[in-house]
């Protein structure tokens, strides 16, 4: 891996750089909520998933769910956080239509995980080479969604379907450590990997199960260092939160626009307001939501009706023991096992779905060629048609049977990508399409020596001037590979042109 790279942004009176920190929002994988017994199943009708406690009516008290709470133990755990054997629920005071109870039941000064860090790998682009970097994690807490407004059903009114009231949800804070779009893409990624391998969330950002609140904030080269050094945020620009991300491509358009958004105020004389800000993915830009508060605008209380939680080093240790393999191990595992390198490793490890399909391809094969085609080739295919892995029309068995015919030499790589296509069109599998077309590799010494005869005696002033220009013989190649059809292993033509062409 590289170094970590300067990223800086041009203005019209100099460079600026990039600070951010994302609050990232994971619903927990749990089949009741954090309060009540209510289902969390998605896709149910308008407010049938809703208890009294969802809907706050008098009288009705919070039970803690315990799954909830061993979710957000295995989390952070995950995270190589601090698990806080005492935190304690607080009540966060705003108002919105489709919270019903006034204030959201979050967590503040006593959150059950405290700080770790992750290390999150940035794959090469724009002709920058792959890097990893750390994050800071800050904090861990457990809080109670919200309902959701429906805005489009009627012109002079707004719905209110509480279903989501009260599912719980997982903020994970870092510190102010990302500094580039690509690199905040990159640290959701890699948090979505952590925890769909630990089983707490199911990372589907297109259900909003996943999400991000992005804060931006630009200041002049240096300034983040010195706050680094201090610890002092006033080194850094006012920071703009954009709110509920759930699209890797949308954080990198939107942190790019808001960049951009407030360089331009600050070129031109002007400050930034601290507020809330929705990215318009039609538009391509932010626009206002409402003005930023802080912590003590939502004057947080300990909720009355909930005992703080309270568990021992046993509890702790019991969740440790079940933990999976997570994706950096699995990556240290598949550099180790199979000789990858970091970056492939890193690209078959970032989920483990993509894991478990490479481990199926390349037992008991060649583990580096099984890599090539399961991230290049295929994984290629998948991104360029916006196709996910469960939707491949290659199986691991499939691609598997591709590596052991190329490994043996039955087919040429070349011939392998042409299979590899009649196997993307349905043709089945790749023995039966090499069967069906014909495109076994010639490894015949004795037919591939005869065409080579033939070329040379056809073209003696190339022969006799390959010895001057060794180069030249590419150009033998080419012709007996056109004269097989293709289909001549490539190692025994080159052997045999260098024997015939005295090289």
């Amino acid at each position: 891996m590289s170094e970590r790279p300067t990223y800086t942004l041009k203005g019209d009176t100099g460079d600026w750089e990039l600070v951010m920190g994302l609050e990232v929002h994971a619903q927990v994988a749990s089949e009741a909520k954090l309060f009540s017994g209510a289902s969390t199943a998605f896709g149910a009708d308008p407010n049938c998933n809703v208890s009294l406690v969802d809907a706050a009516m008098p009288g009705m008290l919070p039970v803690i769910n315990k799954k909830c709470v061993e979710q957000a133990v295995r989390t952070g755990l995950g995270l190589k956080a601090q698990i806080n054997k005492w935190s304690r629920f607080d009540r966060k005071n705003y108002f919105y239509p489709d919270l019903p109870q006034g204030y959201q039941i979050s967590q503040f000064d006593h959150p059950i995980v405290g700080e770790g860090e992750i290390e999150v790998d940035v794959e090469p682009a724009h002709g920058d080479p792959a890097y990893s970097f750390p994050v800071r994690i800050e904090r861990l807490h457990l809080e109670q969604d919200a309902g959701k407004s429906i805005h489009d059903m009627d012109p002079t009114s707004t719905y209110v379907d509480l279903n989501r009231s009260g599912v719980a949800l997982m903020e994970i804070v870092s510190k102010p450590d990302v500094r580039t779009p690509l690199e905040a893409a990159a640290y959701v990624k890699k948090l979505k990997s952590i925890v769909v391998a630990l089983g707490t969330c199911d990372g589907d950002m297109e259900k909003g199960n996943l999400r991000a609140d992005v804060n931006v904030s630009v200041c002049k080269p240096g300034a983040y260092e010195k706050f680094r050094e201090t610890g002092d945020f006033g080194h850094l620009g006012t920071r703009c939160e954009i709110k509920n991300m759930n699209s890797f491509r949308f954080i990198q358009a939107a942190i790019e626009y808001e960049a951009r958004r407030q360089i331009e105020i600050l070129e031109n004389g002007g400050e930034v307001d601290q507020e809330t800000r929705l990215f318009d993915p039609n538009k391509g830009e932010t626009r206002s939501m409402r003005s930023k508060e802080d912590a003590h605008d939502y004057r947080y209380f300990p909720d009355p009706d909930l005992l703080p939680l309270e568990f021992d080093d046993l509890f702790i240790e019991n969740i440790k023991a079940s933990l999976p393999e997570l994706p950096d191990e699995k990556r240290a595992r598949f550099e180790g096992e199979y000789g990858l390198s970091r970056y492939d490793a890193g690209v078959l490890t970032a989920d483990s779905e993509r894991a478990e399909f490479f481990e199926a391809v390349a037992k008991g094969r060649d583990a580096k060629l099984a890599a090539n085609w399961v991230s290049q080739e295929l994984f290629g295919y998948l991104n360029r048609e916006g196709l996910e892995l469960a939707d491949s029309p290659v199986s691991a068995a499939q691609l598997g049977e591709l590596v052991d015919l190329i490994s043996n030499d039955t087919i040429s790589g070349k011939i392998a990508k042409d299979v590899f296509a009649r196997m993307i069109d349905g043709e089945g599998n790749p023995g039966d399409i090499v069967e069906k077309h014909g495109l076994k590799q010639v490894t015949d010494t004795g037919a591939i020596e005869a065409i080579v005869d033939q070329i040379i005696a056809d073209n003696p002033e190339q022969a006799a001037s390959v010895k001057e220009k060794p180069k030249a013989m590419g150009w033998f190649v080419g012709q007996v590979m056109k004269a097989s059809g293709g289909k001549a292993n490539p190692g025994a033509v080159n052997k045999i042109l260098k024997q015939k062409l005295g090289l």
